[in-house]
């Protein structure tokens, strides 16, 4: 049960599909499923997870929960359920994919994010058909190997998109940008891949392919 001095934080994105189950979490609602969410890929609100950016002179000495960052900018590394995505030689980002990890990070070097950033993540084949509707980000790039990180427009919104698998039978693509955009942004990439029979999905199917990326 929610403690009553959590106060309620709300997810930038509101779908228009009915929710099969839900749970509470430091204050967010969120959906773990959907109704008919098994019938086509998936677009899944992520916003709830907990996110850092960090700027650093020197990058290489720091190592948060004891985790490097990646050397180059582009790169990203998945470790212990944490995204950690090189984005210059001074500014990175972690993303925590699967639950919300330790406690605040006291190095002032660090910012939390989590509220004023949205992320989504397009989850099944046609993920990458549908970026290309929105976007003319190459996530294709034969010399770029998952999980990788490109910076740039999807739908002129300026966005970090991380492709976290590209084959296989679960591609899976994150979006993160600003809040503001959020419902305007889900509501055109879910338009955008009709076609393909996008829909919303709960954290569960994001959970699935994660953890089908891992065992590949």
């Amino acid at each position: 049960m929610e403690s009553r001095n959590e106060s309620a934080r709300r997810s930038p994105v509101l779908f228009d599909a009915q929710p099969v189950e839900t749970r509470r979490e430091n204050g967010w609602e969120v959906v773990l499923s959907y109704e008919n969410e098994d019938q086509g890929p998936c677009l899944v609100d992520l916003s709830h997870r907990r996110k850092w950016d960090i700027q650093h002179a020197s990058l290489t000495t720091v190592r948060p929960w004891g985790i490097m960052f990646p050397a180059s900018p582009g790169e990203c590394r998945v470790e212990a359920g944490r995204l950690l995505d090189r984005i210059n030689y001074t500014q990175a980002a972690i993303w925590h994919l699967t639950d919300d990890g330790p406690g605040a990070v006291p190095e002032p070097y660090f910012t939390e994010v989590t509220d004023g950033l949205c992320l989504l993540a397009l989850v099944g084949q046609q993920a990458f058909s549908t970026m290309e509707k929105v976007s003319s980000l190459d996530l294709a790039d034969p010399n770029s190997h998952p999980p990788f990180l490109v910076q740039g427009p999807v739908l002129h919104v300026p966005c970090q998109v991380v492709v976290l698998g590209r084959n296989g039978e679960t591609p899976v693509i994150l979006i993160a940008f600003s809040r503001g955009y959020g419902q305007a942004m889900a509501e055109a990439l879910l338009e955008s891949g009709r076609v393909f029979g996008l829909r919303p999905g709960g954290e569960i199917v994001f959970r699935k392919a994660l953890g089908a990326l891992h065992a590949s």
